[in-house]
């Protein structure tokens, strides 16, 4: 049985993960989808110094404190970001990255530099600037089912800037032991992932998964990442 950790994008938390969970720890698998310090069930933890070092400690202390070796670590969105900075921390611990719809971050950059021009200025418009000025309110939901799009927005919460904002500093380049997936929502439009998705299918050394869904793969095709996360576990 594998041990996985499932790491949510910017302004979701554990709950975004409720679908997958379950059907891999019915496999008799090991899952950790623990909220990022400031987001969802520890948003009373959030503070202007929250950054993206924050939440790649909260992941790496989660490995140590747990004591977990051989992991699947997976990635959603933001949280590329986030399993870029853990697998460059603790290498020893992890089997394989899986960038679910993720950034693929370079040392030197941040959220803001990695995205779309016209995603970047609507993350700055919604800006919390009556609250203090360091958190970003969630976009709304763009999911297809009207239930999904309802508890998306009751659910999601406002994330801090500084995470989105602090450049990433790798100590140099990502052991090349570990094996790397990557999951391209197909449906996700306009995105900021589809080029490196298509540059991605090129290198042997990815395996490189499609599928048909909005960038929350995890609430609209549970089922088949599912499939892709028990995939990744095997060496190809």
């Amino acid at each position: 049985m594998s041990t996985f950790v499932l790491v949510h994008g910017a302004w979701r938390g554990q709950w975004c993960w409720s679908r997958v969970v379950p059907a891999l720890r019915a496999l008799g698998h090991e899952v950790h989808a623990p909220s990022l310090t400031g987001l969802a069930d520890r948003s009373h933890l959030a503070s202007p110094a929250v950054d993206l070092d924050t939440h790649i400690l909260d992941i790496v202390n989660l490995l140590k404190w747990e004591d977990l070796s051989e992991v699947v670590l997976c990635g959603h969105s933001y949280a590329g970001f986030v399993i870029t900075g853990v697998a460059d921390r603790v290498p020893e611990r992890l089997h394989t990255l899986v960038y679910l719809d993720a950034f693929l971050p370079e040392h030197g950059m941040s959220m803001l530099d990695a995205t779309l021009p016209a995603r970047r200025a609507a993350h700055l418009d919604r800006v919390d600037h009556d609250g203090g000025g360091w958190m970003v309110k969630p976009p709304m939901a763009t999911e297809a089912d009207d239930e999904d799009r309802r508890w998306i927005s009751r659910s999601s919460t406002a994330h801090p800037l500084r995470c989105l904002e602090q450049k990433l500093i790798l100590r140099g380049p990502i052991d090349s032991r570990l094996r790397r997936v990557y999951v391209e929502a197909t449906e996700f439009s306009p995105s900021p992932f589809r080029q490196l998705a298509a540059r991605l299918r090129r290198q042997p050394d990815w395996q490189v998964h499609a599928v048909a869904a909005g960038h929350d793969v995890m609430i609209e095709r549970p089922d088949e990442l599912v499939r892709v996360l028990l995939a990744a576990e095997h060496d190809s």
